[in-house]
Protein backbone atom coordinates (compact mmCIF):
# COMPACT_ATOMS: atom_id res chain seq x y z
CA UNK A 1 0.00 0.00 0.00
CA UNK A 2 1.59 3.15 -1.01
CA UNK A 3 1.36 6.47 0.61
CA UNK A 4 -1.65 7.94 -0.80
CA UNK A 5 -4.07 4.62 -0.16
CA UNK A 6 -2.12 4.61 3.27
CA UNK A 7 -3.64 8.81 3.79
CA UNK A 8 -6.82 8.22 2.51
CA UNK A 9 -8.25 5.54 4.95
CA UNK A 10 -8.66 8.76 7.91
CA UNK A 11 -9.73 11.03 5.51
CA UNK A 12 -12.32 8.63 3.71
CA UNK A 13 -13.61 8.12 7.13
CA UNK A 14 -13.86 11.40 8.28
CA UNK A 15 -15.83 12.67 5.04
CA UNK A 16 -17.97 9.64 5.47
CA UNK A 17 -18.55 10.65 9.29
CA UNK A 18 -19.10 13.99 7.94
CA UNK A 19 -21.62 12.79 5.25
CA UNK A 20 -23.93 10.38 7.66
CA UNK A 21 -24.10 13.45 10.36
CA UNK A 22 -25.34 15.88 7.63
CA UNK A 23 -27.95 12.89 6.30
CA UNK A 24 -29.39 12.72 9.70
CA UNK A 25 -29.90 16.86 9.64
CA UNK A 26 -31.11 17.27 6.01
CA UNK A 27 -34.38 19.25 6.81
CA UNK A 28 -32.32 21.71 8.46
CA UNK A 29 -30.02 22.47 6.05
CA UNK A 30 -32.38 22.55 3.62
CA UNK A 31 -34.02 25.12 5.40
CA UNK A 32 -30.76 27.16 6.44
CA UNK A 33 -29.81 26.97 2.62
CA UNK A 34 -32.86 28.24 1.61
CA UNK A 35 -32.66 31.36 3.48
CA UNK A 36 -28.89 31.77 2.19
CA UNK A 37 -29.79 32.03 -1.09
CA UNK A 38 -33.03 34.06 -0.40
CA UNK A 39 -30.25 36.77 0.96
CA UNK A 40 -28.67 36.56 -2.10
CA UNK A 41 -30.66 36.54 -4.67
CA UNK A 42 -33.07 39.49 -3.47
CA UNK A 43 -29.50 41.93 -5.09
CA UNK A 44 -29.97 40.65 -8.25
CA UNK A 45 -31.97 41.40 -11.26
CA UNK A 46 -33.85 38.20 -11.11
CA UNK A 47 -34.94 39.19 -7.59
CA UNK A 48 -35.82 42.61 -8.66
CA UNK A 49 -37.80 41.51 -11.38
CA UNK A 50 -39.58 38.78 -9.15
CA UNK A 51 -40.17 41.27 -5.75
CA UNK A 52 -37.90 38.78 -3.92
CA UNK A 53 -37.27 41.63 -1.61
CA UNK A 54 -40.22 41.23 0.09
CA UNK A 55 -40.40 37.61 0.13
CA UNK A 56 -39.75 36.05 3.78
CA UNK A 57 -40.54 32.25 3.45
CA UNK A 58 -40.66 29.18 1.17
CA UNK A 59 -44.80 30.17 0.62
CA UNK A 60 -43.54 33.82 -0.70
CA UNK A 61 -41.21 32.18 -2.90
CA UNK A 62 -43.50 29.90 -4.59
CA UNK A 63 -45.45 32.67 -5.30
CA UNK A 64 -43.17 34.71 -6.49
CA UNK A 65 -41.13 32.35 -8.04
CA UNK A 66 -42.65 30.54 -11.41
CA UNK A 67 -41.10 27.17 -12.13
CA UNK A 68 -39.12 27.27 -15.52
CA UNK A 69 -37.01 25.10 -17.78
CA UNK A 70 -34.02 26.26 -19.52
CA UNK A 71 -35.86 27.88 -22.37
CA UNK A 72 -37.61 30.65 -19.76
CA UNK A 73 -34.12 31.25 -18.62
CA UNK A 74 -32.33 32.75 -22.00
CA UNK A 75 -33.28 36.25 -21.42
CA UNK A 76 -31.36 36.03 -18.09
CA UNK A 77 -28.57 33.83 -19.37
CA UNK A 78 -28.40 36.04 -22.09
CA UNK A 79 -28.06 39.07 -20.13
CA UNK A 80 -25.05 37.06 -18.12
CA UNK A 81 -23.38 36.96 -21.57
CA UNK A 82 -23.56 40.01 -22.23
CA UNK A 83 -21.27 40.48 -19.35
CA UNK A 84 -23.86 41.95 -17.12
CA UNK A 85 -23.33 41.56 -13.13
CA UNK A 86 -25.27 40.42 -10.46
CA UNK A 87 -28.25 39.24 -12.86
CA UNK A 88 -29.00 35.22 -11.33
CA UNK A 89 -26.16 35.34 -8.79
CA UNK A 90 -23.97 38.09 -7.11
CA UNK A 91 -21.21 39.28 -10.25
CA UNK A 92 -20.72 36.62 -12.93
CA UNK A 93 -20.57 32.97 -13.16
CA UNK A 94 -16.55 31.37 -13.07
CA UNK A 95 -17.85 29.09 -16.17
CA UNK A 96 -20.91 28.08 -18.58
CA UNK A 97 -21.40 24.52 -18.65
CA UNK A 98 -22.39 23.74 -22.33
CA UNK A 99 -24.92 21.40 -23.45
CA UNK A 100 -26.72 20.60 -26.39
CA UNK A 101 -30.47 19.31 -27.08
CA UNK A 102 -33.10 21.85 -26.62
CA UNK A 103 -35.46 23.71 -28.69
CA UNK A 104 -33.18 26.84 -27.85
CA UNK A 105 -29.88 25.29 -29.33
CA UNK A 106 -26.88 24.93 -26.81
CA UNK A 107 -27.50 25.20 -23.02
CA UNK A 108 -24.99 27.86 -21.05
CA UNK A 109 -25.74 26.43 -17.65
CA UNK A 110 -23.74 29.02 -14.96
CA UNK A 111 -21.59 27.52 -12.98
CA UNK A 112 -20.34 30.57 -9.72
CA UNK A 113 -17.53 30.58 -7.57
CA UNK A 114 -19.80 29.32 -4.34
CA UNK A 115 -21.25 26.41 -6.88
CA UNK A 116 -18.17 24.72 -8.25
CA UNK A 117 -17.82 23.14 -5.13
CA UNK A 118 -20.98 21.20 -5.38
CA UNK A 119 -19.61 19.49 -8.65
CA UNK A 120 -16.12 18.71 -7.13
CA UNK A 121 -16.85 17.87 -3.40
CA UNK A 122 -19.41 15.94 -4.16
CA UNK A 123 -17.48 13.28 -6.33
CA UNK A 124 -14.70 13.27 -4.30
CA UNK A 125 -17.36 12.28 -1.05
CA UNK A 126 -19.05 9.76 -3.18
CA UNK A 127 -15.42 7.45 -3.99
CA UNK A 128 -14.39 8.23 0.23
CA UNK A 129 -17.60 6.81 1.18
CA UNK A 130 -16.62 4.09 -0.75
CA UNK A 131 -13.11 3.75 0.78
CA UNK A 132 -14.79 4.38 3.84
CA UNK A 133 -17.39 1.45 3.75
CA UNK A 134 -15.66 -1.30 1.75
CA UNK A 135 -11.88 -0.39 2.97
CA UNK A 136 -10.97 -0.52 -0.34
CA UNK A 137 -8.23 2.48 -0.74
CA UNK A 138 -5.96 0.53 -3.21
CA UNK A 139 -7.09 1.77 -6.03
CA UNK A 140 -5.66 5.02 -5.21
CA UNK A 141 -2.69 3.77 -6.17
CA UNK A 142 -3.04 3.20 -9.53
CA UNK A 143 -4.15 4.52 -12.43
CA UNK A 144 -7.59 5.86 -12.68
CA UNK A 145 -9.77 7.14 -16.22
CA UNK A 146 -12.71 9.52 -16.56
CA UNK A 147 -14.07 9.29 -20.06
CA UNK A 148 -15.18 12.76 -20.33
CA UNK A 149 -15.45 15.64 -22.77
CA UNK A 150 -12.52 17.53 -24.20
CA UNK A 151 -11.08 20.13 -21.43
CA UNK A 152 -10.80 22.98 -23.99
CA UNK A 153 -12.46 25.51 -22.82
CA UNK A 154 -13.68 28.51 -24.91
CA UNK A 155 -15.04 32.13 -24.15
CA UNK A 156 -18.53 33.29 -24.32
CA UNK A 157 -19.17 36.57 -23.47
CA UNK A 158 -15.86 36.64 -21.19
CA UNK A 159 -16.83 33.30 -19.22
CA UNK A 160 -14.93 30.18 -19.62
CA UNK A 161 -17.08 27.55 -21.38
CA UNK A 162 -17.02 23.64 -22.07
CA UNK A 163 -18.51 20.40 -20.89
CA UNK A 164 -18.95 20.09 -17.54
CA UNK A 165 -16.65 16.94 -17.47
CA UNK A 166 -14.22 19.42 -19.55
CA UNK A 167 -14.66 21.75 -16.63
CA UNK A 168 -14.12 19.18 -13.64
CA UNK A 169 -11.39 18.26 -15.56
CA UNK A 170 -9.17 21.36 -14.38
CA UNK A 171 -10.00 20.77 -11.04
CA UNK A 172 -8.83 17.26 -10.24
CA UNK A 173 -6.25 17.44 -7.18
CA UNK A 174 -3.34 17.60 -7.68
CA UNK A 175 -2.82 14.52 -5.29
CA UNK A 176 -4.37 12.73 -8.34
CA UNK A 177 -2.91 14.47 -11.61
CA UNK A 178 0.28 11.68 -11.64
CA UNK A 179 -2.29 9.35 -11.58
CA UNK A 180 -5.08 10.01 -13.88
CA UNK A 181 -5.61 9.02 -17.69
CA UNK A 182 -6.22 9.80 -20.45
CA UNK A 183 -2.89 12.43 -21.28
CA UNK A 184 -4.70 16.39 -21.82
CA UNK A 185 -3.73 15.88 -25.29
CA UNK A 186 -5.88 12.79 -26.06
CA UNK A 187 -9.02 14.64 -23.55
CA UNK A 188 -8.79 17.05 -26.36
CA UNK A 189 -9.55 14.89 -29.10
CA UNK A 190 -13.40 15.81 -30.55
CA UNK A 191 -13.85 12.95 -32.60
CA UNK A 192 -15.05 9.70 -30.41
CA UNK A 193 -13.88 7.00 -32.12
CA UNK A 194 -10.32 8.65 -32.58
CA UNK A 195 -9.81 9.98 -29.08
CA UNK A 196 -10.85 6.15 -28.09
CA UNK A 197 -8.79 4.63 -30.18
CA UNK A 198 -5.88 7.03 -28.11
CA UNK A 199 -7.02 6.32 -24.60
CA UNK A 200 -7.31 2.47 -25.31
CA UNK A 201 -3.40 2.76 -26.41
CA UNK A 202 -2.35 5.16 -23.85
CA UNK A 203 -4.32 2.88 -21.33
CA UNK A 204 -3.90 -1.18 -22.38
CA UNK A 205 -0.84 -1.27 -20.99
CA UNK A 206 -1.38 0.52 -18.05
CA UNK A 207 -2.47 -0.71 -13.90
CA UNK A 208 -5.97 0.68 -14.27
CA UNK A 209 -7.56 0.34 -11.34
CA UNK A 210 -10.83 2.64 -10.93
CA UNK A 211 -12.90 3.42 -14.58
CA UNK A 212 -15.50 6.17 -14.69
CA UNK A 213 -18.15 7.67 -17.42
CA UNK A 214 -21.42 7.06 -18.82
CA UNK A 215 -22.07 2.94 -19.29
CA UNK A 216 -22.65 2.93 -22.84
CA UNK A 217 -19.39 5.00 -23.58
CA UNK A 218 -17.36 2.83 -21.04
CA UNK A 219 -19.23 -0.05 -22.94
CA UNK A 220 -17.21 0.96 -26.24
CA UNK A 221 -14.21 1.20 -24.43
CA UNK A 222 -14.34 -2.44 -22.95
CA UNK A 223 -15.45 -3.41 -26.67
CA UNK A 224 -12.36 -1.14 -27.82
CA UNK A 225 -9.97 -2.98 -25.40
CA UNK A 226 -11.24 -6.63 -26.06
CA UNK A 227 -11.21 -6.05 -30.17
CA UNK A 228 -7.33 -4.44 -29.64
CA UNK A 229 -6.17 -6.91 -26.84
CA UNK A 230 -7.91 -10.40 -27.53
CA UNK A 231 -8.28 -10.11 -23.59
CA UNK A 232 -11.40 -9.44 -20.58
CA UNK A 233 -11.04 -6.53 -19.43
CA UNK A 234 -10.58 -8.03 -15.98
CA UNK A 235 -7.69 -9.92 -17.03
CA UNK A 236 -5.88 -6.99 -18.70
CA UNK A 237 -6.26 -5.23 -15.47
CA UNK A 238 -6.21 -7.62 -12.89
CA UNK A 239 -6.37 -4.65 -10.41
CA UNK A 240 -9.49 -2.74 -11.61
CA UNK A 241 -11.91 -2.94 -8.59
CA UNK A 242 -14.23 -0.01 -8.99
CA UNK A 243 -16.41 1.70 -11.60
CA UNK A 244 -18.06 4.87 -11.11
CA UNK A 245 -20.71 5.80 -13.62
CA UNK A 246 -23.73 8.24 -14.35
CA UNK A 247 -26.18 9.55 -16.63
CA UNK A 248 -28.47 6.47 -17.17
CA UNK A 249 -30.14 3.65 -15.18
CA UNK A 250 -27.31 1.36 -14.42
CA UNK A 251 -29.29 -1.85 -14.70
CA UNK A 252 -30.08 -2.41 -18.06
CA UNK A 253 -25.62 -2.07 -18.57
CA UNK A 254 -24.74 -3.73 -16.06
CA UNK A 255 -24.77 -7.53 -17.36
CA UNK A 256 -22.93 -6.78 -20.77
CA UNK A 257 -20.40 -4.49 -18.37
CA UNK A 258 -19.61 -7.23 -16.11
CA UNK A 259 -19.37 -10.16 -18.70
CA UNK A 260 -17.00 -7.41 -20.46
CA UNK A 261 -14.89 -7.28 -17.31
CA UNK A 262 -14.99 -11.86 -16.73
CA UNK A 263 -16.41 -10.54 -13.18
CA UNK A 264 -18.03 -8.81 -10.91
CA UNK A 265 -16.25 -5.89 -9.02
CA UNK A 266 -17.53 -3.04 -7.26
CA UNK A 267 -19.90 0.12 -8.74
CA UNK A 268 -20.38 3.31 -7.22
CA UNK A 269 -23.19 5.34 -9.11
CA UNK A 270 -23.85 8.94 -9.33
CA UNK A 271 -26.20 11.34 -10.28
CA UNK A 272 -24.97 14.26 -11.63
CA UNK A 273 -25.59 17.30 -14.22
CA UNK A 274 -24.29 20.55 -15.41
CA UNK A 275 -27.35 22.36 -13.49
CA UNK A 276 -25.44 20.26 -9.83
CA UNK A 277 -24.55 17.58 -8.54
CA UNK A 278 -27.74 15.81 -7.06
CA UNK A 279 -27.12 12.31 -5.27
CA UNK A 280 -24.69 9.85 -4.80
CA UNK A 281 -24.39 6.42 -4.00
CA UNK A 282 -23.29 6.20 -0.08
CA UNK A 283 -23.87 2.43 1.00
CA UNK A 284 -23.20 -0.62 -1.74
CA UNK A 285 -25.60 -2.87 -0.75
CA UNK A 286 -28.45 -0.47 -0.29
CA UNK A 287 -30.78 0.97 -3.42
CA UNK A 288 -31.19 4.61 -3.78
CA UNK A 289 -29.09 7.41 -4.25
CA UNK A 290 -28.11 9.84 -0.81
CA UNK A 291 -29.66 13.30 -1.95
CA UNK A 292 -27.02 16.41 -1.58
CA UNK A 293 -29.06 17.91 1.03
CA UNK A 294 -26.78 20.48 2.20
CA UNK A 295 -24.57 21.57 -0.94
CA UNK A 296 -25.72 25.05 -2.17
CA UNK A 297 -29.01 23.33 -3.65
CA UNK A 298 -32.49 23.78 -2.14
CA UNK A 299 -34.87 21.03 -3.66
CA UNK A 300 -38.29 21.37 -4.96
CA UNK A 301 -40.81 18.37 -5.56
CA UNK A 302 -43.56 18.48 -7.94
CA UNK A 303 -45.75 15.66 -8.41
CA UNK A 304 -45.12 13.85 -11.67
CA UNK A 305 -48.51 13.88 -13.27
CA UNK A 306 -48.76 17.83 -12.46
CA UNK A 307 -45.20 19.31 -13.62
CA UNK A 308 -47.18 20.33 -17.03
CA UNK A 309 -50.32 21.92 -14.70
CA UNK A 310 -50.45 25.67 -14.52
CA UNK A 311 -49.95 25.57 -10.44
CA UNK A 312 -48.53 22.40 -9.66
CA UNK A 313 -48.15 21.42 -6.13
CA UNK A 314 -44.66 22.41 -5.11
CA UNK A 315 -42.96 20.50 -2.24
CA UNK A 316 -40.12 20.88 -0.04
CA UNK A 317 -38.00 17.85 1.26
CA UNK A 318 -40.21 17.39 5.09
CA UNK A 319 -43.12 17.21 2.75
CA UNK A 320 -41.96 14.56 0.20
CA UNK A 321 -43.82 10.58 0.16
CA UNK A 322 -41.79 7.66 -0.35
CA UNK A 323 -42.51 5.72 -4.05
CA UNK A 324 -44.20 8.83 -5.79
CA UNK A 325 -43.16 10.23 -8.95
CA UNK A 326 -41.52 13.58 -8.84
CA UNK A 327 -40.10 16.26 -10.72
CA UNK A 328 -37.34 17.35 -9.44
CA UNK A 329 -36.79 21.39 -9.04
CA UNK A 330 -33.98 23.29 -7.78
CA UNK A 331 -32.73 26.41 -6.48
CA UNK A 332 -29.17 26.91 -6.47
CA UNK A 333 -26.01 28.83 -5.62
CA UNK A 334 -25.11 28.64 -9.36
CA UNK A 335 -28.58 31.73 -9.75
CA UNK A 336 -31.01 28.64 -11.12
CA UNK A 337 -34.41 29.16 -9.74
CA UNK A 338 -37.89 27.69 -10.00
CA UNK A 339 -35.67 25.36 -12.44
CA UNK A 340 -37.32 22.36 -13.88
CA UNK A 341 -34.10 20.04 -14.73
CA UNK A 342 -36.33 17.27 -16.67
CA UNK A 343 -35.72 14.18 -14.53
CA UNK A 344 -37.96 12.75 -12.30
CA UNK A 345 -37.21 10.97 -8.85
CA UNK A 346 -38.66 8.29 -6.45
CA UNK A 347 -37.94 8.57 -2.84
CA UNK A 348 -36.82 5.03 -1.54
CA UNK A 349 -35.96 6.28 1.91
CA UNK A 350 -36.61 9.27 3.97
CA UNK A 351 -34.38 8.67 7.01
CA UNK A 352 -32.05 9.51 5.67
CA UNK A 353 -33.54 10.70 2.39
CA UNK A 354 -32.63 8.73 -0.71
CA UNK A 355 -33.92 8.37 -4.58
CA UNK A 356 -33.84 6.36 -7.72
CA UNK A 357 -33.84 8.33 -10.98
CA UNK A 358 -37.17 7.26 -12.83
CA UNK A 359 -36.70 9.18 -16.14
CA UNK A 360 -37.08 12.05 -17.82
CA UNK A 361 -40.37 14.54 -18.21
CA UNK A 362 -39.58 14.96 -21.73
CA UNK A 363 -39.36 11.24 -22.11
CA UNK A 364 -42.30 9.64 -22.29
CA UNK A 365 -45.11 7.86 -24.42
CA UNK A 366 -48.48 9.30 -23.76
CA UNK A 367 -49.53 8.86 -27.63
CA UNK A 368 -52.83 7.30 -26.26
CA UNK A 369 -53.25 8.47 -23.02
CA UNK A 370 -50.65 6.20 -21.40
CA UNK A 371 -47.99 7.96 -19.71
CA UNK A 372 -45.72 5.60 -19.97
CA UNK A 373 -42.34 6.83 -18.28
CA UNK A 374 -38.84 5.37 -18.32
CA UNK A 375 -38.71 3.81 -15.24
CA UNK A 376 -41.28 1.01 -16.50
CA UNK A 377 -39.90 -0.04 -19.86
CA UNK A 378 -36.82 -0.09 -18.03
CA UNK A 379 -37.92 -3.20 -15.43
CA UNK A 380 -40.70 -4.58 -17.84
CA UNK A 381 -37.36 -5.28 -20.48
CA UNK A 382 -34.78 -6.15 -17.85
CA UNK A 383 -37.22 -9.03 -16.13
CA UNK A 384 -38.08 -10.62 -19.47
CA UNK A 385 -34.75 -10.48 -20.80
CA UNK A 386 -33.54 -12.20 -17.23
CA UNK A 387 -36.55 -14.53 -18.03
CA UNK A 388 -35.01 -15.72 -21.56
CA UNK A 389 -31.91 -15.82 -21.50
CA UNK A 390 -31.23 -12.20 -23.57
CA UNK A 391 -28.76 -9.74 -23.44
CA UNK A 392 -29.24 -6.08 -24.30
CA UNK A 393 -26.90 -3.30 -26.07
CA UNK A 394 -29.38 -0.76 -26.57
CA UNK A 395 -33.27 -0.09 -27.10
CA UNK A 396 -35.82 2.78 -27.09
CA UNK A 397 -39.51 3.10 -27.56
CA UNK A 398 -42.07 4.95 -29.62
CA UNK A 399 -45.77 5.13 -30.48
CA UNK A 400 -46.62 3.85 -33.83
CA UNK A 401 -50.36 5.58 -34.69
CA UNK A 402 -52.70 3.95 -37.45
CA UNK A 403 -53.85 6.39 -39.88
CA UNK A 404 -56.11 6.19 -43.01
CA UNK A 405 -53.64 4.63 -45.13
CA UNK A 406 -52.39 1.50 -43.01
CA UNK A 407 -54.30 -1.69 -41.76
CA UNK A 408 -54.57 -2.05 -37.73
CA UNK A 409 -54.55 -0.69 -34.51
CA UNK A 410 -52.26 1.53 -33.74
CA UNK A 411 -48.93 0.01 -30.76
CA UNK A 412 -45.98 0.76 -28.99
CA UNK A 413 -42.64 -0.22 -31.29
CA UNK A 414 -39.81 -1.09 -29.33
CA UNK A 415 -35.94 -0.89 -31.01
CA UNK A 416 -33.68 -3.10 -29.25
CA UNK A 417 -30.38 -4.04 -30.38
CA UNK A 418 -29.47 -7.42 -29.02
CA UNK A 419 -26.17 -8.50 -27.12
CA UNK A 420 -27.45 -11.75 -27.53
CA UNK A 421 -31.06 -12.34 -29.05
CA UNK A 422 -33.77 -14.55 -27.63
CA UNK A 423 -34.01 -17.96 -29.22
CA UNK A 424 -38.12 -16.65 -30.17
CA UNK A 425 -38.63 -13.21 -30.60
CA UNK A 426 -42.36 -13.49 -30.98
CA UNK A 427 -42.63 -15.10 -27.46
CA UNK A 428 -39.93 -12.46 -25.99
CA UNK A 429 -42.48 -9.56 -27.48
CA UNK A 430 -45.71 -11.07 -26.06
CA UNK A 431 -43.74 -11.55 -22.61
CA UNK A 432 -42.69 -7.95 -22.71
CA UNK A 433 -46.29 -6.58 -23.20
CA UNK A 434 -47.29 -8.15 -20.39
CA UNK A 435 -45.28 -7.36 -18.70
CA UNK A 436 -45.65 -3.76 -19.36
CA UNK A 437 -49.15 -4.61 -18.66
CA UNK A 438 -48.10 -5.17 -15.25
CA UNK A 439 -46.57 -2.38 -15.16
CA UNK A 440 -48.61 0.31 -16.21
CA UNK A 441 -52.43 0.01 -15.96
CA UNK A 442 -53.58 2.85 -18.41
CA UNK A 443 -51.04 0.81 -21.07
CA UNK A 444 -53.60 -2.41 -20.18
CA UNK A 445 -56.50 -0.61 -19.76
CA UNK A 446 -55.73 0.07 -23.47
CA UNK A 447 -54.90 -3.44 -24.87
CA UNK A 448 -57.66 -5.12 -23.05
CA UNK A 449 -59.51 -2.27 -24.70
CA UNK A 450 -58.51 -3.50 -27.91
CA UNK A 451 -57.20 0.45 -28.85
CA UNK A 452 -53.90 -0.83 -28.95
CA UNK A 453 -52.62 -3.53 -30.44
CA UNK A 454 -49.75 -5.80 -28.47
CA UNK A 455 -45.97 -4.14 -28.73
CA UNK A 456 -43.76 -4.83 -31.29
CA UNK A 457 -40.23 -5.71 -31.09
CA UNK A 458 -37.73 -4.54 -33.98
CA UNK A 459 -34.29 -6.10 -33.80
CA UNK A 460 -31.42 -3.81 -34.82
CA UNK A 461 -28.47 -4.68 -35.93
CA UNK A 462 -25.71 -4.30 -32.78
CA UNK A 463 -24.07 -1.32 -33.81
CA UNK A 464 -27.21 0.67 -34.74
CA UNK A 465 -27.24 2.92 -31.78
CA UNK A 466 -23.97 3.45 -32.38
CA UNK A 467 -24.43 4.25 -36.38
CA UNK A 468 -27.41 6.82 -35.57
CA UNK A 469 -25.41 8.65 -33.08
CA UNK A 470 -22.68 8.89 -35.00
CA UNK A 471 -24.97 10.31 -38.02
CA UNK A 472 -26.14 13.05 -35.63
CA UNK A 473 -22.66 14.15 -33.97
CA UNK A 474 -23.54 13.19 -30.83
CA UNK A 475 -21.26 10.15 -30.19
CA UNK A 476 -19.13 9.56 -27.30
CA UNK A 477 -19.25 12.11 -24.60
CA UNK A 478 -21.82 12.50 -22.28
CA UNK A 479 -24.52 12.02 -25.00
CA UNK A 480 -27.52 9.73 -24.44
CA UNK A 481 -30.53 7.97 -26.46
CA UNK A 482 -33.46 8.70 -25.24
CA UNK A 483 -35.10 5.28 -23.81
CA UNK A 484 -38.78 7.66 -24.96
CA UNK A 485 -39.97 9.27 -27.30
CA UNK A 486 -43.60 10.51 -27.62
CA UNK A 487 -43.06 11.11 -31.46
CA UNK A 488 -41.37 9.15 -34.37
CA UNK A 489 -38.04 10.70 -35.16
CA UNK A 490 -35.49 8.37 -33.17
CA UNK A 491 -37.84 5.64 -34.06
CA UNK A 492 -38.03 6.71 -38.17
CA UNK A 493 -34.47 7.01 -38.06
CA UNK A 494 -33.59 3.80 -36.41
CA UNK A 495 -36.07 2.25 -38.79
CA UNK A 496 -32.90 1.98 -41.36
CA UNK A 497 -31.00 -0.30 -38.44
CA UNK A 498 -33.41 -3.03 -38.57
CA UNK A 499 -31.38 -7.03 -38.65
CA UNK A 500 -32.20 -8.51 -41.48
CA UNK A 501 -31.31 -11.72 -38.98
CA UNK A 502 -30.58 -12.17 -35.08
Amino acid sequence: MNLKSLLAKPFAHYIANKVKRESKQAVGDQSSIFKTLLKVVKNTQFGKDHGLDAVEDYDGFKKAVPIRDYEQFVPYINMVKEGKHNILWKGLPIYFAKTSGTTSGAKYIPITKDSIDNHIDTARNALLCYMAETGNTAFASGKLIFLSGSPELERVGGIATGRLSGIVNHHVPAYLRSNQLPSYETNCIEDWEQKLDAIVSETEHQDMTLISGIPPWVQMYFDKLESTTGKKVGELFPNFNVMVQGGVNFEPYKAKLFESIGRKIDTVELFPASEGFFAFQDVQNESGLLLNTNSGIFFEFIPANEIFSENPTRLCLQEVELGVNYALIINSNAGLWGYNIGDTVKFVSIDPYKIVVTGRIKHFISAFGEHVIGEEVEAALLQVAAQTNASITEFTVAPFVAGLDTSGKSYHEWFIAFEKAPSNLDDFAAQLDTAMRQQNVYYDDLIKGAILEPLKVRPLQNDAFVQYMRSIGKLGGQNKVPRLSNDRVLADALSNFIATKI
